[in-house]
């Protein structure tokens, strides 16, 4: 049977001459735990030509929830393997269709009934894989088998979630997830302005050479570095995926290093960027030496100057949100406490903001000194525990003791804390209710723009009246999403929100 697993490069060599007599028939998908379903769909698909290839996604682009695939790639190659309907399994790296279907050019491409109806296809894959399809002339043909769901199968039988995840979903009915994904689709008519630092986040990846010969030093072996764009750069990178319209303020460094490669990553025909230009200082840049194996950090080094614009500076700032603040639905500030937003500029944000999102970020420069007192109110807070204890001064009392006298002192009508693996809680004191949700992540491979994640789709789900448990909900999957990922390699986009939904409610 191992026979049949081939790579693509491959299987075209074998195909160049089959294709001419044969009826190439291709089926795609996940198959994390082989059903009777998919077995009656590739023995109704093997009917519509003469050779059946199955495509399998593989497991770095399953996006299905917590612990998915069940199953990892090499045991799904097997079992598909296994079906004597199946000619040839393949592997495929990428989130739809599109790209194997370019390369193997079948003379069919086979779907469940399950996608027969446009408001299935949520992510809009199908219609792109439908549009590569056509363009070498292949067609689409729909089988009649039953329908399973291995996300059902495996999320009721298997431990793919938590008991708190669990929980936390089965507080959510299936009127308000079907209600949810609906109303997302409003959201790209909302006017959104995000506030803050930009920061380069620049990964060394090394491997160890060991100690030094002459010194009580270890020694690192740099073999290539990436660029990645952070701070409230982030965050409007993640804001353009949901709306149209998202303007952004921000700071670089006088000396406009990586002014080109900040343009070019941000570019949005639909956002004005207003760039400040901080003299006697550098773009943020934050070094991080990373072990290539494990991805371990091993120590980090930052190009940054703390003190205040300057007062022309912040003059221009000033101006510009006083012409701009009322246009926007939705302001989100992730202050970093780096000089950029003053007291001055906090005060203006806080009176004119229709909606005020809110991060005041603490960092090794900043500690102790870094706080919300210069923001006179908000309408969501989003913080980490740590940064909340700080703000407080207390490391000691209950969480949630906390989190209602920051919402009293502040007057903020929304807070969230995030707590790392331990998940988020969310208090509203309108109704002096506390929600809590638990960590979704797989596996925890960088802790940096998790919380610039929750803050983005959390300010969006709550600013434009969603439930709390979806603003939670929504929020707690973005930043898993980030920690999965080398900063902030893998953007979140309203297709995989809807997805990873999907799956995890059924």
């Amino acid at each position: 049977m191992y026979k049949k697993i081939v790579e693509v490069p491959s299987l075209n060599k074998r195909l160049i001459k089959l294709r001419k007599k044969k009826k190439i028939v291709l089926c795609h998908g996940t198959f994390d735990l082989l059903h009777i379903g998919h077995i009656k769909h590739f023995f109704e698909a093997r009917q519509f030509g003469d050779i059946l290839i199955v495509s399998v996604t593989t497991d770095n682009y399953v996006q299905k929830g917590p612990n998915r695939p069940a199953f990892n790639l090499h045991h799904r190659l097997e079992a598909l393997s296994a079906l004597d309907c199946i000619d040839y399994v393949v592997s495929s790296d990428s989130l739809n269709a599109v790209k194997i279907l370019k390369e193997i050019k079948p003379h069919i491409y086979c779907k469940g009934p399950d996608y027969l109806k446009n408001q299935n296809d949520l992510t809009k894959q199908i219609y792109k894989e439908i549009q590569s399809l056509k363009s070498f002339g292949g067609k689409i043909k729909y089988t009649n088998d039953i329908t399973f769901s291995s996300s059902k199968l495996l999320n009721n039988f298997f431990d793919t979630l938590q008991k708190t995840q669990k929980d936390f979903l089965n507080k959510i009915s299936k009127n308000e997830i079907e209600n949810f994904k609906d109303s997302l689709k409003n959201l790209s008519k909302k006017k959104v302005l995000v506030i803050g630092e930009t920061i380069i986040d620049k990964y060394v990846f090394t491997e160890a050479l060991g100690k030094s010969g002459k010194e009580p030093l270890l020694a690192f072996n740099e073999l290539n570095e990436e660029n990645y764009i952070g701070g409230a750069a982030s965050i409007f990178l993640t804001i353009k995926n949901f709306v149209k319209r998202v303007n952004f303020l921000t700071v670089l460094g006088e000396d406009k290093k990586y002014k080109n490669y900040i343009e070019k990553t941000l570019s949005n025909k639909h956002s004005k960027i207003k760039y400040i230009y901080k003299k006697n200082s550098p773009t943020i840049v934050k070094k991080r030496y990373v072990d290539s194996l494990n991805k371990t950090k091993l120590f980090a080094s930052y190009q940054v100057n703390d003190t205040k614009i300057s007062k022309a500076e912040e003059n221009e700032v000033l101006k510009y949100l006083n012409t701009e603040l009322p246009k926007f639905d939705l302001v989100i500030v992730s202050d970093y406490g780096h000089g950029f937003i003053t007291s001055n500029i906090a005060s203006l944000i806080s009176r004119k903001a229709k909606f005020l999102s809110l991060n005041t970020q603490i960092n090794s420069s900043n500690i102790g000194f870094h706080s919300l007192n210069k923001y006179h109110k908000s309408d969501l807070i989003v913080i980490n525990e740590k940064e909340l204890r700080y703000e407080l001064r207390d490391k000691d009392k209950d969480l949630k003791i906390l989190i209602k006298k920051l919402s009293t002192v502040k007057k903020v009508k929304t807070v969230i804390v995030t707590s790392g693996s331990a998940g988020a809680t969310l208090y509203n004191r309108t109704n002096n209710k506390f929600i809590f949700c638990p960590a979704f992540a797989r596996k925890v491979i960088d802790k940096v723009g998790a919380g610039d994640s929750m803050l983005s789709i959390a300010s969006l789900i709550k600013a434009f009246r969603f439930n709390d448990h979806f603003t939670l909900l929504a929020g707690s999957l973005a930043a898993s999403n980030s920690v999965e990922n080398i900063s902030n390699s893998n953007t979140f986009d309203i297709n995989k929100l809807l997805k990873l939904i999907q799956h995890l409610t059924k």
